[in-house]
């Protein structure tokens, strides 16, 4: 089995994720998914792989994520490669798994950090209008202390 040229038809087919804006989550997730499908098989079998596939799959996608994304992307990268690892295994082998792992990874991980940047945003802007609803614009008055003052009559 050639890793280079798997390697490289990786990156090809991961950069798919780009169209959508999460490029470093799909390109992690998709290599991820690969040496993970890699390394896996060559520890435990075909359950092996799948196994290391889905934990390749989600450490590359939350690697490549957006910070407050990692969480979406990595369950998104880790299911993508875990699945596309054991579809790619019955249909073309263990090369079939290692191809289907990086798509499904780049696939999944690319979408997991799209569903966290959609998510994020309206819960932000929820937050952000409820404190300036508190405010109105005007900034907070410091009360000042009551003094004391000796009167000399």
């Amino acid at each position: 089995m050639k890793y280079s040229s798997l390697l490289l038809l990786s990156l090809s087919l991961a950069s798919a994720g780009a169209f959508a804006g999460n490029t470093e989550a799909g390109v992690g997730g998709a290599l991820g998914g690969a040496l993970g499908s890699v390394v896996g098989q060559q520890v435990g079998g075909d359950t092996g792989a799948a196994i290391g596939a889905g934990l390749g799959g989600a450490a590359g996608s939350a690697v490549g994520a957006d910070k407050r994304n990692r969480t979406e992307a990595a369950i998104g990268g880790g299911l993508g490669a875990a699945g596309g690892n054991v579809l790619g295994q019955k249909v073309g082998g263990d090369t079939g798994g290692v191809i289907g792992a990086a798509v499904g990874g780049g696939a999944g991980g690319a979408l997991g950090n799209a569903y966290g940047d959609s998510d994020d945003g309206h819960d932000s802007d929820r937050h952000r209008h409820d404190s300036d609803d508190h405010h109105h614009g005007k900034k907070h008055k410091k009360h000042k202390k009551h003094r004391h003052h000796d009167h000399d009559d």
